[in-house]
């Protein structure tokens, strides 16, 4: 069964939820962090969430919160 253009939407706005709360929690705000609004309007099945820009001391609390959890540690 398809998803309608309201459930796609629905479930990347989840997704942008669960990511952003991840980053928040890592200490990682991500400023510009959405739902592409070129791929929310086609008929794929997800559309692409927009990570965005973000200064360098967030580019590097980032680098240092995947680094945490690739090691299996708390970031």
């Amino acid at each position: 069964m398809e998803m309608t253009s309201s459930e796609r939407v629905l479930s990347t706005e989840e997704a942008v939820a669960c990511l952003r709360a991840a980053l928040e929690g890592a200490g990682v705000a991500l400023p510009s962090l959405g739902i592409d609004p070129v791929t929310a309007a086609t008929g794929e099945p997800y559309a692409l969430v927009e990570l965005g820009r973000c200064n360098v001391r967030t580019a590097v609390r980032l680098a240092d919160a995947l680094r945490g959890a690739a090691a299996g540690g708390d970031a």
